[in-house]
């Protein structure tokens, strides 16, 4: 899925693909803005992690799953 994080005083956001489920992205999500955590942690479909300080969070954006379409099926 798509996950799309806006960081104050950055002027771009962090666009990421993570196989992190919907529920799992919104529950770090939840405990980085409730206090529980100093740092948004989220991994991508690489194993890459992203961290970002819950303080410069401005909004995050999560997508739907994606589906990639292969072969000459009807539109």
């Amino acid at each position: 899925m798509e996950v799309k994080i806006g960081v104050q005083h950055a002027p771009r956001e962090i666009v990421l693909e993570s196989d992190q489920s919907v529920e799992e992205v919104e529950r770090l999500v939840s405990e980085a803005l409730s206090g529980k955590t100093q740092l948004l942690s989220l991994q991508d479909e690489k194993g890459r992690k992203v961290l970002v300080p819950t303080d410069r969070l401005a909004y995050v954006e999560i997508g739907e799953p994606t589906v990639r379409k292969v072969g000459f099926g009807a539109l």
